[in-house]
Order: C-alpha cells, then sequence, then structure tokens
C-alpha cells in the first residue's frame, strides 16, 4: 500500500467536477486528479497534457492516456497484487480508447476507488464487477 498517495488523493475528496481542470478545492477531471497527486508528490507536472473531449466513446487510433501513464507511471503486471494506491486506467466502451483513471483505495472483499466523476467531483466509490469489468490497465506512481 502507498500511503502517500491515498494520504495525497484524499485532500481532494469533495473536490467539484470541472473538465480539464486540476486544482484541488476549486475543480478537476480524473486526469487532472492523478496530475494533482503527481504535484503533491513530486512538485512539478511531468508534462502538460493536450486538450482532450469529456466524451468516454472517443474512438481512435491513439491510446493517448494510456502512453502518457506507460511514460510516467510504472506499470503493475495482471498477476501483481492489487494494492491501495495504484494507479485504474478505465476503457469506458468497447471499442472506446481509455479515457478514466481512479485511484484503489480499498482491496478485498469490498473493494473502492477514489475518482473524479462528472456530476460529483471527487468520491470514493465501491469498485463494483461493472467497474472492474472496465480495468485495462493498472500502473503505480514511481
Amino acid at each position: 500500500m502507498d500511503d502517500r498517495v491515498l494520504e495525497a488523493a484524499r485532500g481532494w475528496l469533495g473536490t467539484p467536477y470541472v473538465h480539464q481542470a486540476s486544482l484541488r478545492g476549486g475543480g478537476t477531471d480524473c486526469l487532472g486528479l492523478i496530475r494533482g497527486i503527481w504535484r503533491d508528490l513530486y512538485g512539478r507536472e511531468p508534462e502538460e497534457p493536450p486538450a482532450y473531449t469529456q466524451d468516454w466513446a472517443e474512438c481512435g487510433p491513439r491510446e493517448v492516456l494510456m502512453d502518457a501513464a506507460a511514460r510516467h507511471l510504472c506499470a503493475v503486471p495482471d498477476a501483481a497484487p492489487w494494492q491501495a494506491g495504484q494507479v485504474l486506467l478505465f476503457r469506458m466502451r468497447a471499442g472506446a480508447i481509455a479515457k478514466h483513471l481512479g485511484i484503489l483505495s480499498v482491496t478485498g472483499a469490498a473493494p473502492r476507488f477514489l475518482h473524479a466523476y462528472t456530476g460529483h467531483g471527487v468520491i470514493e466509490s465501491p469498485l463494483t464487477p461493472p467497474w472492474q469489468s472496465r480495468i485495462v490497465a493498472r500502473f503505480r506512481f514511481p
């Protein structure tokens, strides 16, 4: 478990949802949450993200978010244990690119994750089977 990541992530709870923002307490989206945690841990961001849409059904030739995660985070092998503090990458629709991120907060029989969700802001949600089925990759902060 990475207590530093969870502590940083929980500091964002209640932040309103604002597309392409990353300001604790002011507004953020799911990428902004990960960017904010990175800043909390390392003091700066690794790169400026390109503009992106809110469309979870977006299709395209490139997995932009997956590629960026692979550049800056450490991939967690599929067979590795699930640990709190891991970054979860979700593909929300079949055939679409992966466009949602969260932080695993609780493992075991009743797993949970923190994420910025449209209409709700930064919340902690049950990682239910429908959410689990959409996970395409796990990462950890370096």
